[in-house]
């Protein structure tokens, strides 16, 4: 999810202000005078439903007025809610209309309506379904950010449309989907409009691996949203859920949210663009409504939160990570490389309301720039950020970490590193020769290390007698049997403890 934002001529408060106002007015767009649907109606699960012939020819949509159509035309389908909900949202079928419809009809008690054109393996998204949209959102008003509910192949038309068209879809549910080569080269353009996914998956359909897997590992890669539920034992059908609610809430909520971008926060820079960090760990959860169990995992399972990433002018970026509240003082932690996915005590961190800071590291250089991390530093201590970070990295990251805290020692709370590699780009000095500004200042230590790790006696050992010597606090945890990978602690809790302790 990225939403891209140049601000070279807007700085600070005022700035935000602007992207609040921007968000509104966005929000205001969608808004359409509704038009009420009139013509050939019949029923459909308990609601109105309208059809519609569309001429292939000319695109003219006309009512169907109880007939068959014609060659050159195409039937459209409008399913009528109760009561119409707040800016008119409505979910379109990819293909195979009234099978498996639960999950429509969940929609339709809510306030959506129900649309469907004609599809099927020689009939694909084209100038048709534009025309469709355009009848539908300009003519009766209805929201210009549909939700796209698509089964097989009617995933792989969703995907087709949206990813042509990624500023007109709120959503897409996809079950047990197919693709093409097409929209997975285009799945940057969904996720830099912030269009969250749900795939719903047989664990035994050959769909899962072919498709829904890489749609998920891609979308991944570029920062968008996307939640996967696979069926134990379920193969191709059947699709959807026995109880839609899951699937309507994700629905529901994605079209809440796609009304315009949320504010930008304040840091000042030359642009910032968002996209969303989220842990990728699996449950495994019963749904007894599905007498089964689901594998689940993505946003909808687990908490996500907003990063930024943020152009200062020099080469490299900065990306915040930003948590739901900020904590008092506005703790953070400062690191040289990136987050991953399996970033437990970032994950515990962020938790518990601090911002994850990865400071610039240039393309064209070996390491980042100490006057470039200054420069952000005050950044965010003008903005009210503390001025004493945890520094933290993993591997040689930690190095850079410790290279700035030697540097400005009175402006680190503590260190953090696991399997460190005590070497580093931005310091011309050997960091072991240079821990003594550390332990001057009195900033504590703390290292988390596989006891197979190649480093261990090398750096952390090392470290370990010399800061001790200085008179220094160290604490190191070791892995047993374990080698420099997997980084991170199996247990966040005493790391995570520590940092608190350290940031009070």
């Amino acid at each position: 999810m990225h939403h891209t934002v140049d601000r070279r001529a807007c700085r600070g408060p005022a700035c935000l202000l602007l992207a609040i106002i921007l968000a509104s007015l966005n929000g205001a767009a969608d808004a359409g005078e509704y038009v009420p649907f009139t013509g050939d109606k019949t029923s459909w699960h308990g609601f109105d439903r309208y059809d519609f012939f569309l001429d292939e020819a000319n695109l003219a949509i006309t009512p169907a007025e109880g007939k068959n159509p014609a060659a050159g035309q195409r039937r459209c389908i409008v399913v009528v809610p109760k009561e119409v909900a707040a800016g008119k949202p409505w979910s379109w079928q990819g293909c195979y209309w009234d099978h498996e419809p639960q999950a429509e009809v969940e929609l339709l008690k809510r306030g959506f309506h129900i649309a469907y054109i004609t599809a099927d393996g020689n009939l694909r998204p084209d100038k048709k379904w534009d025309a469709w949209y355009e009848f539908l959102t300009e003519q009766h008003g209805l929201s210009k950010k549909p939700a796209f509910i698509g089964m097989s192949r009617g995933g792989e038309y969703a995907y087709t449309w949206g990813t042509t068209h990624p500023d007109k879809v709120s959503c897409i549910y996809a079950d047990n989907t197919g693709c093409n080569s097409d929209a997975l080269a285009k799945l940057e353009l969904l996720a830099r409009n912030d269009v969250p996914l749900l795939h719903v998956c047989g664990s035994l359909d050959p769909l899962l691996a072919r498709f829904s897997d890489t749609i998920e590992t891609i979308y991944h890669q570029f920062g968008g949203r996307i939640s996967v539920m696979i069926k134990e034992g379920a193969g191709h059908h059947p699709h959807s859920l026995r109880d839609p609610k899951p699937i309507a809430d994700f629905i529901v909520e994605s079209v809440q949210r796609a009304g315009g971008p949320a504010p930008l926060p304040p840091f000042e820079g030359r642009s910032v663009t968002r996209s969303s960090y989220y842990s990728l760990e699996s449950s495994y959860r019963n749904f007894p409504s599905e007498r089964n169990y689901v594998t689940c995992r993505g946003p909808l399972f687990t908490e996500c939160y907003d990063r930024y990433e943020i152009r200062l002018g020099f080469p490299g970026a900065v990306s915040v990570i930003v948590p739901k509240r900020a904590a008092p003082g506005k703790p953070w932690a400062f690191r040289a490389n990136s987050v991953p996915r399996d970033g437990v005590v970032d994950q515990a961190l962020l938790a518990r309301g601090f911002h994850i800071v990865v400071g610039p590291v240039g393309y064209n250089i070996d390491g980042p720039v100490q006057s470039e991390w200054d420069t952000f530093y005050k950044q965010l201590t003008d903005n009210g950020f503390s001025k004493k970070p945890v520094l933290e990295g993993d591997g040689g990251a930690a190095g850079e970490a410790y290279a700035w805290a030697i540097a400005n020692p009175d402006k680190v709370s503590c260190v953090y590193g696991e399997n460190p590699v005590l070497r580093s780009n931005m310091s011309k000095s050997p960091l072991l020769d240079s821990l003594g500004p550390l332990a001057k200042a009195g900033v504590p230590l703390l290292h988390v290390c596989g006891s197979l790790d190649p480093w261990l006696n090398d750096q952390t050992r090392v470290a370990e007698k010399r800061y001790k010597e200085l008179g220094g606090q160290i604490t190191v945890i070791v892995k047993e049997g374990a080698g420099h990978n997997p980084l991170a602690p199996a247990d966040a809790q005493p790391v995570v403890d520590f940092i608190i302790k350290c940031t009070k």
